[in-house]
């Protein structure tokens, strides 16, 4: 299956950066099914460029997956986003956009409950992501090619 990768540069070799900003899933390598939302990823940046991979399930990793947004969907975006490491190789699911990605911070800083932050979380377009979280994950994925916007 073809997964993309929104970026300002090529990267053939992807690896798992820790950075300084806490991310839905927590550390990895992000990617996506939807091709529309990496190239959203990657307009962010003066030179917009869409990593394309191929991606096999190896049944050896252990894989969370969400199936849309639900209770557990958020708790484990919030502790992810409050620094939790968590132990799974991949995690696949919604992705917190910007929109949604303010609901969450009221609702971690208690500005709103669980049953408004539903009330008010909509995806304004679909949205998906899957983190590699390990480097046997990343074992998962082959670079195929790159395009520029």
């Amino acid at each position: 299956m073809d997964i993309f990768h929104g970026s300002y540069t090529t990267v053939k070799v992807p690896r798992i950066v820790d950075g300084r900003y806490t991310k839905d899933f927590g550390k990895g390598f992000y990617c996506t099914q939807l091709k529309q939302q990496a190239e959203r990823w990657a307009g962010k940046y003066d030179t917009p460029t869409v990593n394309v991979y191929d991606y096999e399930a190896r049944e050896d990793l252990d894989i969370l997956e969400f199936k849309g947004m639900t209770d557990e969907w958020l708790d484990f975006v919030v502790a992810c986003r409050n620094g939790q490491p968590h132990h799974h190789d991949i995690v696949i699911g919604a992705m917190a956009d910007d929109q949604i990605y303010n609901y969450i911070a009221d609702f971690m800083r208690g500005v709103i409950n669980r049953e408004q932050f539903w009330a008010l979380a909509k995806f304004k377009y679909p949205t998906h992501q899957i983190a590699f979280c390990t480097d046997a994950a990343l074992k998962s994925i082959t670079f195929k090619n790159v395009y520029s916007l």
